[in-house]
């Protein structure tokens, strides 16, 4: 008697081929059978009129903090997310002098909005080197598995002390040190390293992540560990500053080490190559011999602006400046009041001193690119939906509009303002780049901007927009299921997962399409000390199994923990190892 059997459900296993109808036998941590004719199970689920898939694979999140101390791993694993790969664009938490852990939450905090106050109270520091990290991810288990890079931040303070955080170049001996530090760290099981070079990303106290100026020698001589170790991902974002020269020295250093290396591919306002043109440089290195590979997101990264959440439109009003400390029953007291809406809607913003001033503007005042956040919240939104638009149409300013849709709900409202991925007001560029075998869905940021961003939701919203729901060019199931499944597995050499076949990890999702469907976002405070995170649940997913266990049933949490480090590639089952 098998352990679990999955009976009638339509089957899409993530090779891209044509979906069949099958039943699935598993035992312990894998699949053991397929077909027509499979005996009993101790437990069976009924699957007919489901879609059968292999659990997502999430190659870009930052559940570095959180993975030590949390083993529900959500909001990714309310998605139908079984693996993650973190410590993603430089920052992470080891290596870690005892006297950096308070620089290192800062570098956290700033670039990727999580609570520092949360991490400070979360995190144990029962480790110095980044073997020691790994050994304390694999203390605690989880819903999903986890996998993670070495961070070029934290090498570079661990190494070069002060002059690291602060961008100096380092001495060659300095990168021997850092190349030796990541090849550590890869040997024990790390799955990559990564670094930051966008002058988006900057610590608490405004300064930039350390590496975001390092030179060829520097990066190139870090990268060489993979080639050392024989496998590794270099993994990175990039504001591609012409003068860089950026693909050139990736092509390189992938053609040697042969290893991949991967990239952030967005329409952004620092990015000095569009998008179109970041394509194209990766398919001329990639000619050479090279195997660079662009991560995507599948719709734009949206800032979700709220009183409570980190940033909203009046964020530089003087009203608001007076109350921002307040405990919030007195901000919404304040904000009830009409003369003090007044104020906040007519008085003149104050803006900061900032290299990002264009953005700041936009954030405080540009209508024509924020958007009214419904329930039914469509990602795609048109200009009609624009605060401008509404507005104009209610006989209102922008000002006041916004002001009344952050009231709503008790001050609950949300504005959503797609900061990239967005300059066409739409998402057609998606489109070819989804079909491109040099690019891989990705760019979730699981577990990061806490307070302004929610895209853990991606694959949710990858069934709902791009399968299913899209006005435009849409995706098969077939290959959408293949690219969050199959194609991100192989980019970290995951060959065990993100298929549906015998011999493979039992990481399954039984989907109800028909009704896959995103929850309204809201604000939580559920970190340690309190700390906030926007949220968001999925309805559609019946089941969610991880290595063998039923870790989701209907969206409901079962307290099952198979999720375990990974250490490493994985390989293939033996007997389809020649896949």
């Amino acid at each position: 008697m098998h352990d679990i059997v999955i009976r009638g459900g339509t089957i899409v296993d993530g090779t891209g081929n044509a979906r069949f109808e099958a039943d699935i036998a598993i035992d312990g941590a894998l699949i053991t059978a397929m077909g027509p004719e499979i005996g009993p199970g101790k437990q069976e689920i009924d699957a007919r009129g489901r879609i059968v898939a292999p659990g997502w694979v999430d190659v870009h999140t930052h559940y570095d903090g959180q993975a030590t101390w949390d083993q529900e791993m959500a909001p990714s694993s309310w998605h139908g997310v079984t693996t993650v790969v973190m410590g993603n664009c430089g920052v992470g938490f080891a290596p870690a002098k005892p006297d950096k852990h308070d620089w290192l939450i800062g570098l956290m905090e700033g670039v990727e909005d999580i609570p520092g106050t949360a991490l400070a109270e979360g995190l144990t520091w029962n480790w110095e080197s980044f073997p020691e990290y790994l050994d304390e991810l694999e203390r605690l288990p989880r819903t999903v598995d986890v996998g993670t890079h070495v961070p070029h931040g934290a090498v570079r303070a661990y190494v070069m002390d002060e002059r690291g955080a602060r961008n100096e170049e380092p001495t060659e001996h300095e990168i021997g040190r850092m190349s030796k530090i990541v090849e550590e760290g890869l040997r024990a099981g790390a799955l990559g390293f990564s670094t930051s070079r966008t002058i988006l990303h900057k610590s608490v106290d405004g300064e930039l992540v350390p590496g975001t100026t390092a030179t060829k020698a520097e990066l190139v001589g870090i990268g060489r560990a993979m080639g050392r170790v024989g496998y590794g991902v270099f993994e990175m974002t990039s504001d591609f500053k012409r003068e860089w020269d950026e693909f050139s020295w990736m092509g390189d250093l992938s053609r040697e080490t042969q290893q991949p290396v991967t990239f952030s591919a967005l329409q952004s306002i620092a990015k000095e190559l569009p998008l179109d043109e970041q394509i194209n440089e990766m398919r001329a290195q990639n000619a050479k011999g090279a195997n660079i590979v662009a991560q995507i997101s599948l719709r734009a990264t949206g800032i979700i602006m709220a009183w409570r959440g980190s940033i909203h439109p009046f964020r530089f009003r003087p009203a608001w400046l007076e109350i921002m400390n307040k405990p919030w029953a007195e901000q919404l007291a304040h904000l009830k009041d009409p003369a003090f809406k007044q104020r906040m809607i007519t008085e003149p913003n104050q803006f900061p001193q900032s290299d990002l001033i264009g953005l700041i503007q936009i954030v405080a005042g540009g209508w024509f690119m924020q958007y009214e956040m419904a329930p039914d919240f469509d990602y795609e939104p048109k200009q009609a939906d624009t605060i401008m638009a509404r507005a104009a149409a209610a006989g209102v300013s922008g000002e006041e509009y916004a002001y009344d849709l952050l009231m709503r709900d008790e001050g609950k409202g949300f504005i959503y303002f797609p900061v990239l991925n967005y300059a066409d007001g739409n998402l057609n560029f998606l489109e070819a780049l989804q079909h491109a075998e040099d690019t891989v869905n990705s760019l979730s940021d699981g577990g990061a901007h806490c307070g302004t961003i929610c895209d853990a939701a991606s694959p949710t919203f990858m069934l709902q927009h791009w399968v299913r729901d899209r006005a435009g060019g849409r995706v098969s199931l077939e290959h959408a299921v293949k690219r969050q499944c199959r194609d991100t597995a192989l980019l970290y050499g995951l060959s065990d997962r993100g298929l549906l076949a015998p011999g493979y990890l039992a990481d399954i999702n039984v989907i109800d399409l028909d009704n896959i469907k995103l929850g309204k976002p809201w604000l939580a405070f559920d970190l340690p000390a309190g700390g906030k995170r926007l949220l968001q649940k999925a309805e559609g997913y019946d089941v969610t199994i991880k290595s063998g266990q039923i870790t989701f049933r209907n969206g409901e949490y079962q307290h099952a923990h198979p999720g375990r480090l990974i250490r490493g590639p994985q390989r293939a089952p033996a007997t389809l190892a020649a896949e």
